[in-house]
């Protein structure tokens, strides 16, 4: 099945360090086709407010050098997937203009295009000024909750991940999302763990939360609130087709602070990806909304996925 994965470029080394990420991943998985998206702002830009109410109107000189910078910052990278084991029908290109800020952007050109993923590098800034990669991170953070973020800080090396195992619908999501990504791939590790320290006050849920999105019959079958779901996470990345032998289950443990516990077993086990299922943004700054925030801006060469 088709994988359509959108990454955010800028010609920034911290965009390099994404494309090599989705080479180590990726490369040679068929089914995931790469979207490349260069953002040109043109607030602030002579007249080019008056290009976005009447597109016949020709750009100005700024606005055709900037888009000419990010076309190359597209091309090269491009150019580096290719080289790396990717065919030329799974690479595609697109840049865009916009008045808004560079984050809504990206966030409405992944929501509009129904992507799987929306990839981005922390705290990259490129030789354009508008393109920026620093705010943009934590502005996503914050908004896209429709498209899987996956942000990526540093080098990233290992191909092993670590799954945030807790007892809501989320964190099944997220497990799904993941054997969807990677049940191609023969050599990605998965560590499922469960911190006590994820939820604080927060309630859990009942096996009712779940029948919506997976039916009463494989509920009754493979629940285990009592067991954190580790049982229900493993028996999905099964039916998502990841072999058992790469699933692995780490003893639950506490301490003070649940994105303090994930940071730490994933560099304990040698994970270079951490995956969390995190509620909607209505309940964003609750208590597991604060856990995806803190553990994405603690991370260092690290990934994080935030599914939901």
């Amino acid at each position: 099945m088709e994988k359509k994965i959108l990454v955010a470029i800028d010609g920034s080394v911290f965009s390099s360090n994404s494309l090599d990420y989705l080479i180590r991943l990726f490369a040679h998985d068929n089914e995931t086709i790469v979207h490349l998206l260069a953002v040109v702002s043109s607030a602030g830009s002579d007249q080019n407010w008056m290009f976005d109410v009447d597109p016949l109107r020709a750009p100005s000189p700024a606005m055709e050098a900037k888009t000419r910078v990010a076309d190359k910052y597209l091309q090269d990278a491009r150019q580096r997937l290719l080289r790396n084991g990717f065919t030329e029908d799974r690479v595609n290109t697109l840049t865009t203009s916009s008045r808004a800020n560079i984050a809504t952007a990206i966030h409405h050109t992944a929501v509009q295009g129904n992507y799987d993923a929306l990839l981005i590098g922390r705290r990259g800034m490129g030789k354009v000024g508008e393109m920026f990669f620093g705010s943009v991170s934590s502005q996503l953070l914050e908004s896209c909750h429709e498209v899987p973020l996956w942000i990526i800080d540093g080098e990233v090396t290992s191909t092993r991940f670590l799954l945030a195992v807790h007892a809501l619908p989320v964190s099944l999501m997220a497990a799904d999302h993941l054997s969807f990504i990677l049940h191609a791939n023969p050599e990605a590790e998965i560590f499922l763990y469960h911190s006590s320290q994820f939820f604080g006050n927060v309630p859990k849920a009942s096996p009712e939360d779940f029948y919506g999105q997976w039916g009463e019959e494989w509920c009754a079958q493979h629940l285990d609130l009592e067991n954190n779901l580790y049982g229900a996470h493993t028996q999905i990345l099964i039916e998502g087709g990841v072999n058992k032998e790469r699933i692995k289950q780490l003893d639950v443990q506490s301490g003070f602070d649940a994105s303090h516990d994930l940071l730490r077993k994933a560099k304990k086990h040698h994970c270079g990806t951490i995956v969390l299922g995190r509620r909607g943004r209505e309940t964003n700054k609750g208590f597991f909304g604060g856990v995806s925030d803190r553990t994405t801006q603690k991370a260092q060469n690290q990934a994080v996925w935030l599914v939901g």
